[in-house]
Protein backbone atom coordinates (compact mmCIF):
# COMPACT_ATOMS: atom_id res chain seq x y z
CA UNK A 1 0.00 0.00 0.00
CA UNK A 2 1.14 3.66 -0.77
CA UNK A 3 0.26 6.55 1.28
CA UNK A 4 -0.11 10.16 -0.62
CA UNK A 5 -1.57 13.27 1.12
CA UNK A 6 -3.86 10.71 3.19
CA UNK A 7 -4.74 8.89 -0.41
CA UNK A 8 -4.16 5.69 0.68
CA UNK A 9 -3.40 3.71 -2.88
CA UNK A 10 -3.35 -0.06 -3.25
CA UNK A 11 -0.24 -1.37 -4.98
CA UNK A 12 1.01 -4.95 -6.32
CA UNK A 13 4.37 -5.51 -7.84
CA UNK A 14 5.64 -5.90 -11.12
CA UNK A 15 8.86 -7.13 -11.06
CA UNK A 16 10.96 -7.59 -14.48
CA UNK A 17 14.53 -8.97 -14.37
CA UNK A 18 15.76 -6.11 -15.87
CA UNK A 19 14.16 -3.55 -14.65
CA UNK A 20 13.50 -4.66 -11.28
CA UNK A 21 10.29 -3.93 -9.14
CA UNK A 22 7.64 -1.43 -9.55
CA UNK A 23 4.21 -1.42 -7.58
CA UNK A 24 1.29 -1.05 -9.91
CA UNK A 25 -1.20 1.19 -8.92
CA UNK A 26 -5.58 -0.85 -8.64
CA UNK A 27 -8.46 0.46 -8.39
CA UNK A 28 -9.84 1.53 -4.95
CA UNK A 29 -12.80 0.17 -3.30
CA UNK A 30 -15.79 2.68 -2.81
CA UNK A 31 -16.46 2.59 0.89
CA UNK A 32 -20.25 2.38 0.12
CA UNK A 33 -22.37 0.85 -2.07
CA UNK A 34 -23.05 2.34 -5.85
CA UNK A 35 -26.39 3.44 -4.60
CA UNK A 36 -25.85 4.65 -1.27
CA UNK A 37 -25.71 8.34 -2.32
CA UNK A 38 -29.19 7.81 -3.89
CA UNK A 39 -31.01 10.20 -4.81
CA UNK A 40 -28.05 12.98 -4.88
CA UNK A 41 -25.91 10.65 -7.14
CA UNK A 42 -27.58 7.48 -8.90
CA UNK A 43 -26.68 4.19 -8.82
CA UNK A 44 -26.00 4.12 -12.85
CA UNK A 45 -23.61 7.09 -12.51
CA UNK A 46 -21.61 5.74 -9.54
CA UNK A 47 -21.17 2.46 -11.40
CA UNK A 48 -19.90 3.92 -14.46
CA UNK A 49 -17.73 6.41 -12.87
CA UNK A 50 -16.33 3.82 -10.62
CA UNK A 51 -15.71 1.12 -12.70
CA UNK A 52 -15.19 2.76 -16.26
CA UNK A 53 -13.76 5.86 -16.00
CA UNK A 54 -11.40 5.61 -12.34
CA UNK A 55 -10.50 2.56 -13.43
CA UNK A 56 -9.68 3.63 -16.67
CA UNK A 57 -7.26 6.37 -15.37
CA UNK A 58 -5.48 3.54 -12.77
CA UNK A 59 -5.05 1.49 -16.55
CA UNK A 60 -3.33 3.71 -18.05
CA UNK A 61 -1.54 5.30 -15.52
CA UNK A 62 0.33 1.67 -15.22
CA UNK A 63 0.96 1.46 -18.64
CA UNK A 64 2.65 5.28 -19.33
CA UNK A 65 4.91 4.17 -15.82
CA UNK A 66 5.65 1.14 -17.92
CA UNK A 67 6.88 2.47 -20.72
CA UNK A 68 8.42 5.49 -18.46
CA UNK A 69 10.70 2.94 -16.38
CA UNK A 70 11.72 1.55 -20.12
CA UNK A 71 12.31 4.64 -21.33
CA UNK A 72 14.72 5.56 -17.93
CA UNK A 73 16.54 2.54 -18.85
CA UNK A 74 17.29 2.67 -21.95
CA UNK A 75 18.02 6.34 -21.24
CA UNK A 76 15.43 7.89 -24.18
CA UNK A 77 15.26 11.62 -22.57
CA UNK A 78 12.56 12.14 -25.33
CA UNK A 79 10.16 9.39 -24.91
CA UNK A 80 10.50 10.34 -20.94
CA UNK A 81 8.94 13.95 -21.90
CA UNK A 82 6.64 12.71 -24.19
CA UNK A 83 4.94 10.70 -21.31
CA UNK A 84 4.57 13.56 -18.94
CA UNK A 85 1.25 14.51 -20.12
CA UNK A 86 -0.17 10.75 -19.73
CA UNK A 87 1.26 10.35 -16.17
CA UNK A 88 -0.32 14.00 -15.17
CA UNK A 89 -3.20 13.41 -16.46
CA UNK A 90 -4.04 9.61 -15.28
CA UNK A 91 -1.62 10.35 -12.36
CA UNK A 92 -3.93 13.20 -10.97
CA UNK A 93 -7.37 11.08 -12.25
CA UNK A 94 -6.09 8.30 -10.11
CA UNK A 95 -5.11 10.76 -7.11
CA UNK A 96 -8.68 12.91 -7.77
CA UNK A 97 -11.07 10.03 -7.60
CA UNK A 98 -9.07 8.35 -4.68
CA UNK A 99 -9.69 11.58 -2.39
CA UNK A 100 -13.86 11.99 -3.94
CA UNK A 101 -14.87 8.38 -3.27
CA UNK A 102 -14.14 8.74 0.51
CA UNK A 103 -15.04 12.72 0.78
CA UNK A 104 -18.54 11.32 0.06
CA UNK A 105 -20.77 9.72 2.41
CA UNK A 106 -24.46 8.42 3.04
CA UNK A 107 -24.13 8.85 6.66
CA UNK A 108 -24.38 12.50 7.83
CA UNK A 109 -21.32 14.26 9.41
CA UNK A 110 -20.74 17.48 11.07
CA UNK A 111 -17.37 19.64 10.46
CA UNK A 112 -14.89 19.00 13.00
CA UNK A 113 -14.51 22.24 15.60
CA UNK A 114 -11.05 23.15 13.83
CA UNK A 115 -12.43 22.88 10.29
CA UNK A 116 -15.71 24.66 11.40
CA UNK A 117 -13.63 27.52 13.23
CA UNK A 118 -11.38 27.50 9.65
CA UNK A 119 -14.50 27.63 7.45
CA UNK A 120 -16.00 30.88 9.60
CA UNK A 121 -12.42 32.95 9.62
CA UNK A 122 -11.56 32.33 5.61
CA UNK A 123 -15.12 32.66 4.62
CA UNK A 124 -17.70 34.15 7.12
CA UNK A 125 -19.68 31.13 6.99
CA UNK A 126 -20.10 28.02 5.88
CA UNK A 127 -22.91 28.84 3.72
CA UNK A 128 -20.44 31.36 1.86
CA UNK A 129 -18.21 28.89 1.61
CA UNK A 130 -20.63 26.92 -0.03
CA UNK A 131 -21.45 29.93 -2.45
CA UNK A 132 -17.52 30.15 -3.32
CA UNK A 133 -17.01 26.65 -3.91
CA UNK A 134 -20.53 26.79 -5.97
CA UNK A 135 -19.24 29.45 -7.96
CA UNK A 136 -15.95 28.05 -8.77
CA UNK A 137 -17.04 24.42 -9.47
CA UNK A 138 -19.73 25.78 -12.01
CA UNK A 139 -17.04 28.09 -13.53
CA UNK A 140 -14.91 25.63 -14.51
CA UNK A 141 -15.07 25.52 -18.64
CA UNK A 142 -15.22 22.03 -20.42
CA UNK A 143 -13.57 19.54 -17.46
CA UNK A 144 -12.21 19.83 -14.47
CA UNK A 145 -12.76 20.28 -10.35
CA UNK A 146 -13.19 22.64 -7.64
CA UNK A 147 -10.92 22.59 -4.45
CA UNK A 148 -11.24 23.43 -0.57
CA UNK A 149 -7.26 23.01 0.01
CA UNK A 150 -4.90 24.00 2.51
CA UNK A 151 -2.39 26.61 2.19
CA UNK A 152 0.56 25.55 4.26
CA UNK A 153 2.50 29.00 3.63
CA UNK A 154 -0.57 31.12 4.82
CA UNK A 155 -2.04 28.74 7.29
CA UNK A 156 -5.67 29.48 5.38
CA UNK A 157 -8.29 27.43 3.55
CA UNK A 158 -8.26 28.61 -0.23
CA UNK A 159 -10.45 27.37 -2.95
CA UNK A 160 -9.36 26.67 -6.82
CA UNK A 161 -10.19 25.11 -9.44
CA UNK A 162 -8.05 22.44 -11.40
CA UNK A 163 -8.47 21.69 -15.08
CA UNK A 164 -9.03 18.21 -16.58
CA UNK A 165 -7.47 16.21 -14.26
CA UNK A 166 -4.61 18.22 -12.85
CA UNK A 167 -4.12 17.47 -9.48
CA UNK A 168 -4.39 20.29 -6.70
CA UNK A 169 -1.13 19.56 -4.71
CA UNK A 170 1.25 19.12 -7.44
CA UNK A 171 -0.43 22.62 -9.59
CA UNK A 172 -0.89 24.57 -6.91
CA UNK A 173 0.88 23.35 -3.69
CA UNK A 174 -2.34 23.46 -1.65
CA UNK A 175 -3.19 20.51 0.58
CA UNK A 176 -6.60 18.78 -0.82
CA UNK A 177 -9.43 18.75 1.75
CA UNK A 178 -12.59 18.59 -0.62
CA UNK A 179 -13.19 18.24 -4.39
CA UNK A 180 -15.98 18.10 -6.40
CA UNK A 181 -15.96 16.88 -9.89
CA UNK A 182 -17.40 18.69 -12.44
CA UNK A 183 -16.70 16.07 -15.52
CA UNK A 184 -19.71 16.14 -17.44
CA UNK A 185 -19.22 12.02 -16.37
CA UNK A 186 -20.33 13.11 -12.45
CA UNK A 187 -23.47 14.17 -12.94
CA UNK A 188 -24.59 14.70 -17.05
CA UNK A 189 -26.76 11.07 -16.89
CA UNK A 190 -28.78 12.67 -13.88
CA UNK A 191 -28.47 16.25 -14.07
CA UNK A 192 -27.91 16.97 -17.81
CA UNK A 193 -26.44 20.69 -18.55
CA UNK A 194 -27.50 21.70 -14.82
CA UNK A 195 -24.54 21.90 -13.11
CA UNK A 196 -25.72 24.40 -10.55
CA UNK A 197 -28.38 22.08 -9.41
CA UNK A 198 -25.50 19.09 -9.19
CA UNK A 199 -23.06 21.23 -7.12
CA UNK A 200 -25.85 22.25 -4.75
CA UNK A 201 -26.76 18.37 -4.16
CA UNK A 202 -23.56 17.10 -3.63
CA UNK A 203 -22.87 19.61 -0.46
CA UNK A 204 -25.88 16.56 0.89
CA UNK A 205 -23.76 14.09 0.76
CA UNK A 206 -20.32 15.64 1.82
CA UNK A 207 -18.83 13.73 4.35
CA UNK A 208 -17.19 16.59 6.52
CA UNK A 209 -16.08 13.98 8.64
CA UNK A 210 -13.27 12.84 6.00
CA UNK A 211 -12.83 16.72 4.88
CA UNK A 212 -11.84 17.57 8.69
CA UNK A 213 -9.84 14.91 9.19
CA UNK A 214 -7.69 15.84 5.75
CA UNK A 215 -7.51 19.15 7.41
CA UNK A 216 -6.06 17.69 11.01
CA UNK A 217 -3.15 16.00 9.04
CA UNK A 218 -2.45 18.94 6.67
CA UNK A 219 -0.44 21.12 9.40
Amino acid sequence: MLSVRGVLFSTAKNCSAVLGCRSKHTLPDLPYDFGALEPVVCREIMELHHQKHHNAYVTNLNAAEEQLQDAVAKQDVSKIIQLGNAIKFNGGGHINHSIFWKNLSPDRSDPSAELQKAVNRDFQSMENFKKEMKAAAVAVQGSGWAWLGYNKKTKLLQIAACPNQDPLEATTGLVPLLGIDVWEHAYYLQYKNLRPNYVDAIFDVVNWKDVSERLAKAH
